[in-house]
């Protein structure tokens, strides 16, 4: 019984690692052909057919052309100004509001807390939205692509429950010791809560890095406010890579475009991957801390 029973775990084990294995090449390939691709020669490239696992005659004219051109420097400029004062105030705001919700001693808190969860499933809508930031006075405002996206009800969710898992004594000791909220949530909830924060400033991080929709709305007029992302869908989607290959014949710019959108691609796509494995490590800890007491 237990030879026959060891004999299925082996076929299951390597069932689940062959299906593992081909899950990974599947998500791998399309990233590793964006590579390959960026550094491959224009007229090589459109010769190849099937799958490249390689580059085609290697060639940094792609990474050349963006890196001539201005609007990816800008673009990159925005975007740590968005990502990094949107994820501070995002995590400070999500945590302050964590805080109020998590204490027992606060009236109304359960009540709150439903208002705010019904938000995760009904809004008011992409033009009631627009109406109030422009009413506010934020068009064309970098500040619009920060405000309305202050907190996430989701990660205010886990960073609540994170809290709440924090024993009442510590902070009841503090409070015989003179200690004051503010003095209880950044001595002690947010020092033990390293784990959360960590996956917030991933989360939040993330989502700045990767918007562009709010920005297209937003910025309808300030072209030196966009983020790298609408750099980035000009250059995919509208095909503007004209000004990135001014010395180029018309041949040459016709098989040199694929190849400064793959490079443009690769350019505004490292940087977020190189933050995530500093992050990785309190990616799971963080997310089952959030979500095991409710």
């Amino acid at each position: 019984m237990k030879k026959d029973e060891s004999i299925s775990r082996s076929i299951f084990r390597v069932c689940n690692v062959c299906m593992m294995i081909a899950l990974m090449i599947v998500c791998l390939y399309p990233f590793l052909y964006i590579i390959f691709a960026s550094f491959s020669d224009a007229a090589e490239l459109l010769k190849t057919t099937g799958l490249l696992l390689k580059p085609a005659g290697l060639s940094l004219e792609g990474y050349k052309a963006v890196l001539n051109n201005k609007d990816v420097y800008t673009g990159y400029a925005n975007t740590i100004f968005y990502v990094g004062v949107g994820t501070t105030l995002n995590v400070i705001v999500t945590a302050l509001l964590a805080y109020a919700l998590s204490r027992k001693t606060v009236k109304y808190a359960k009540h709150m807390m439903v208002f705010i969860v019904i938000t995760m499933f009904f809004s008011g809508g992409m033009i009631p939205t627009y109406l109030v930031v422009k009413n506010l006075g934020l068009l064309d405002n970098r500040w619009a692509l920060i405000f309305p996206t202050l907190v996430s009800t989701y990660n205010l969710i886990v960073m609540k429950t994170a809290f709440m898992g924090i024993p009442d004594s510590l902070e009841e000791s503090a409070k015989l010791d003179g200690a004051n909220d503010i003095i209880v949530l950044f001595r002690i909830v947010l020092p033990l809560s390293t784990s959360t924060i960590a996956v917030m400033v991933l989360f939040y991080g993330v989502s700045h890095w990767n918007s562009w929709f709010n920005a297209m709305m937003y910025l309808p007029t300030r072209r030196g406010l966009y983020p790298l992302q609408l750099i980035l869908r000009e250059i995919l989607i509208n095909a503007s890579t004209d000004n990135m290959m001014m010395d180029s014949s018309s041949g040459a710019r016709a098989s040199l475009e694929d190849v400064i959108k793959y490079a443009t691609v690769v350019v505004a796509t490292v940087p977020i991957l190189c933050v995530y494995p500093f992050l990785q490590k309190y990616f799971v800890k963080g997310v089952m801390v959030g979500a095991v007491k409710g």
